[in-house]
């Protein structure tokens, strides 16, 4: 079987993780990179023994016999790169979040189905170890059907750092780890009927919101609350990782610090830490995600080569973005919003 040709758009800060990730992963060839700095586009290139760059996306899918191409750039460019690669028939893949507005969104997922060009959104989080691990606990401990869910990500990581547009966002937090969150919930819990949120801007050198609540009624009736912080100091400040609380009918599953997941069930817990991969290009202080990047090209990748159901496909995250626009309804109407089915 031939290697599954590929290529990027948008050499910044996570093409390296993503690439790597498409590398671990095998079965592909990266054929080239492209961004609009040419010497970004260069620096990949040379990293990764890629034979060609390019700094403008039209010219390089015009010249490149490619299966599907990955787009990691800023959101605001998503939409039209991802139409031009439609145009030319070729798979595509975009990150998070797919598009600055739930229209744009739909716009592109009816554009790619109407040419029937496969579409997907690289959304990892759900695929992390730990993350999983709980999904199945709750399918196979006998905990039961859940009636209330929380999930945390709180930490003081400067974000803004190695990632310094972030801070000009008039829309932050749920935007940027909210798509995470928020599809987290759907993963484990189903869908939303009504979402109610506040958020606040704690940091004063940003624009938008750094910390959000959201409170979510499910179509199973659970309720889950989501909370998310790049202001909060705590003692579990463990960034990048993600607590969980499920609460059911005959026991709770818990995913605390250090990739610790408890199940209790007729009174009794188990305990058992579900430590995620450990790879050579990895961060270590980002180890739980990055590792997910791996999981989530490979179930991308079959999808692309096989046909097989991907997880995140590009419909499938609209319900995700449907969630982040009703989240900032509710925050600035101080209402209750009901998703649409």
């Amino acid at each position: 079987m031939r290697a599954v040709r590929f290529a990027v758009i948008g050499c910044g800060f996570w093409a390296p993780y993503q690439i790597s990730g498409w590398l671990e992963v095998g079965g592909v060839e990266l054929t080239a990179v492209c961004d609009r700095n040419r010497s970004k586009a260069e620096q990949i290139a040379r990293r990764f023994h890629v034979p060609r760059y390019y700094e403008d996306a039209e010219t390089m899918l015009d010249t490149e016999e490619i299966d599907f191409v990955d787009i990691i750039t800023s959101v605001e460019s998503h939409a039209p790169l991802t139409l031009l690669a439609a145009q030319r028939g070729k798979a595509v893949i975009c990150q998070k979040p797919m598009a600055p507005d739930l229209e744009t969104a739909k716009r592109m997922v009816s554009e790619c189905k109407s040419r029937g060009v496969p579409f997907f959104v690289h959304e990892n989080w759900r695929w992390q170890v730990p993350i999983r691990e709980v999904k199945r606990a709750m399918i196979e401990s006998g905990v039961g059907q859940p009636f209330r869910g929380h999930i945390l990500y709180a930490n003081s990581y400067p974000v803004f750092e190695n990632q310094p547009f972030l801070r000009e966002l008039e829309q932050f937090i749920l935007t940027d780890m909210g798509t995470h969150i928020l599809d987290v919930a759907r993963f484990l819990f189903g869908e939303a009927q009504r979402v109610y949120c506040q958020t606040k801007r704690v940091n004063t050198e940003i624009k938008g919101e750094d910390v959000a609540s959201v409170m979510m009624l499910m179509e199973n009736e659970a309720t889950v609350t989501c909370e998310l912080s790049y202001a909060s100091k705590l003692e579990h400040d463990r960034f990048p990782e993600t607590f969980i609380r499920v609460e059911c009918e005959n026991g709770s599953v818990e995913l605390g610090p250090d990739y610790w997941v408890k199940v209790t069930v007729d009174g009794k817990t188990t305990a058992q830490r579900h430590v995620p991969p450990s790879y050579d290009w990895a961060t270590p202080t980002h180890q739980v995600v990055h590792a997910s990047i791996v999981d989530c090209n490979a179930n991308l990748l079959n999808a692309i080569r096989e046909g097989t159901p991907a997880e995140t496909t590009g419909e499938d995250n609209l319900r995700t973005l449907e969630l982040v626009f009703a989240a900032y309804e509710s925050a600035r109407t101080g209402k209750a919003v009901n998703v649409p089915n």
